[in-house]
């Protein structure tokens, strides 16, 4: 199925706000659990991903405005107008995980940390 099935702004958000699968999974996690506060070594064990790529997932979503952090605690807490956008991309997920992880992997900005891995450097 394309992308085209999608909601615009569940496109929007991902290509915006998410950068790697991990990242999605982790604030599709928060999203299930607004109640729960998780530190980056508890949910990279609970989510089977690396600690230093949770670190970065839970940082950007921080930033981003979708986490709330406390005492390395992160929990559910998005800008009011982020925050009708996860249920939809909640909702969207559960039946266009295809297009939507394509949204990631083809998005431009992972394209360039591709591409400068293979850059000539003078060190």
């Amino acid at each position: 199925m394309s992308d085209e099935a999608l909601p615009d702004e569940v496109k929007e958000l991902v290509r915006r706000y998410i950068h790697s699968v991990a990242q999605l999974e982790t604030l599709l996690f928060f999203h299930k659990r607004p109640d729960e506060r998780w530190d980056a070594e508890s949910l990279a064990a609970r989510l089977y991903a690396g600690r230093a790529e949770m670190a970065d997932a839970l940082t950007s979503l921080h930033r981003d405005g979708f986490l709330e952090e406390e005492a390395g605690g992160y929990a559910f807490a998005p800008r009011p107008e982020l925050r009708p956008v996860v249920d939809s991309l909640a909702r969207a997920y559960s039946r266009h995980l295809i297009p939507i992880t394509h949204i990631i992997h083809n998005s431009p900005r992972r394209m360039q940390v591709f591409s400068d891995a293979f850059r000539i450097r003078e060190d």
